[in-house]
């Protein structure tokens, strides 16, 4: 396929992208634990399977952004769809500790790849189609809600699945039998988010057009990648609105932090047994991800009403503080209007992130050369699970109840606090200098440009 396709369609693919990403990896939320203790692991081994999972995200997170803008979007997005292909067939048939190490392992470098070059060709094709002042709040908001209600879909399909073979006859056990214990009701959403995948690289090899780049060899790429990763940080050290964006991201790192950690148990409180409080924890992740889609649609709107993406930042990341302290101020508390509260503070955190997140990358890739967009969103997205991780370390030592979701809520507060009385409108950065050893990169499209989420 050949030509810039125009802003609409580049919309259209850039959508088809998120929901081929993102659903496959949502059917694997609700059952992946589930089927972890099905083939006898402990929570012990489970734990570190997941601890390899995010050592090698953060590991790769901006070589992998460095190696989008020196090969090219597609054919690294392509290569995290083949991770994580790879990832969930051993998930879904691996009965090992080793195997299923290894295939948590390959999603978090699925995750690393992915956490730019979709994102980052949708911008560059658009600017190279309309401009470098092309409206790019619809689309990146476009983008955001169909992640999130992929996410949503596939939480509900992924622990639907096992269930419904419940009902049958012995369906899952005369699965099980057939294949000698190969495959469990709880394999099927991970083999079934695998063929999905096969559907996303086949989708991004054939439909996200890219202009030809440099033949680049094996050592320009070598040498290409760390420079493009130090101007990526540089960029942050350099730029004040691009570091309120990085910043930005590590508070709603620490607030999803907050809600992963500490959700599964009040909800197992609340329920009084912890299988009817997965069941519950489902539910609400997938109503989060559904208020997330429609702050993501929203986005624009916010911006709009606001008088600013600035403006609009401040008042998604102030929803999701309110969120957060609301939750706080709820968990010391029992009774049907704690938890009516309690649902309203966890639905306004998503809210706020997802009308926050799109008029925060709105901003970013006005800032942020073509060349190096790809690692400005890998920058972004290891801040966001830097601080996350250092969350979750601090709320594991917290006593429990209204202090660990307040820590959260103080976090996203300061986020809210980095972008008060900034004003609307941003001044243009002069285009950086291309270092004389970085691998060429074709002409940018425009000027800096702003950068948006990273989400898991």
């Amino acid at each position: 396929m050949t030509g810039t396709p125009d802003t609409r369609t580049a919309r259209r693919r850039y959508v088809t992208v998120c929901v081929l990403f993102w659903l496959p990896l949502g059917l694997s939320i609700a059952p992946l634990v589930l089927l972890f203790t099905e083939r006898g692991m402990t929570m012990v081994v489970i734990a570190g399977f997941f601890a390899a999972h995010s050592v090698t995200a953060a590991a790769l997170e901006l070589p992998t952004g460095g190696l989008a803008d020196v090969l090219g979007r597609r054919t690294v997005l392509a290569a995290a769809g083949l991770l994580n292909l790879a990832a969930l067939t051993l998930l879904g048939l691996g009965t090992t500790p080793w195997l299923l190490g290894l295939g948590m392992a390959l999603m978090g470098a699925g995750r690393a790849l992915s956490s730019g070059p979709a994102e980052a060709w949708y911008v560059d094709t658009v600017q190279a189609h309309d401009g470098p002042d092309a409206e790019l709040r619809t689309g990146l908001a476009r983008g955001g809600s169909a992640t999130s209600a992929a996410l949503a879909v596939g939480t509900l399909l992924g622990g639907a699945l096992p269930w419904l073979l419940g009902l049958g006859p012995d369906l899952g056990s005369r699965l099980s039998g057939s294949t000698s214990g190969l495959v469990l009701p709880l394999s099927l959403p991970m083999l079934l988010g695998a063929a999905v995948e096969i559907v996303f690289v086949l989708y991004v090899l054939t439909a996200l057009p890219e202009p030809p780049r440099p033949a680049a060899t094996l050592r320009d790429v070598l040498r290409g990648i760390p420079a493009t990763v130090a101007d990526g940080l540089r960029l942050g050290g350099r730029d004040a609105l691009v570091r309120r964006v990085f910043l930005s991201a590590g508070a709603a790192g620490s607030a999803l932090a907050a809600l992963e950690l500490l959700t599964p148990g009040r909800a197992a409180a609340l329920t009084g047994a912890s299988e009817s409080g997965a069941v519950l924890f489902a539910a609400l992740a997938c109503a989060g991800f559904v208020c997330a889609a429609v702050g993501s649609h929203l986005a624009p709107l916010t911006a709009r009403l606001a008088g600013s993406g600035e403006r609009a930042v401040t008042v998604g990341l102030g929803a999701g503080a309110g969120g957060l302290l609301l939750l706080g101020a709820t968990a010391a508390f029992a009774g049907a209007g704690s938890m009516v509260l309690a649902a309203v503070g966890f639905g306004l955190v998503h809210l706020g992130l997802g009308a926050a997140e799109p008029n925060e990358n709105d901003l970013l890739h006005r800032r942020v050369a073509r060349s190096g967009r790809a690692t400005a969103l890998s920058v972004q997205s290891l801040t966001l699970q830097l601080v996350a991780g250092l969350t979750g370390l601090i709320i594991g030592v917290l006593p429990s109840g209204p202090l660990p979701w307040l820590l959260g809520g103080a976090v996203m507060l300061a986020g809210t606090l980095l972008w008060v009385h900034r004003g609307g409108t941003t001044s243009p950065v002069p285009r950086a200098t291309p270092r004389p050893d970085a691998v060429p990169s074709p002409p940018s499209d425009g000027p800096y440009r702003r950068r948006g989420e990273a989400r898991r």
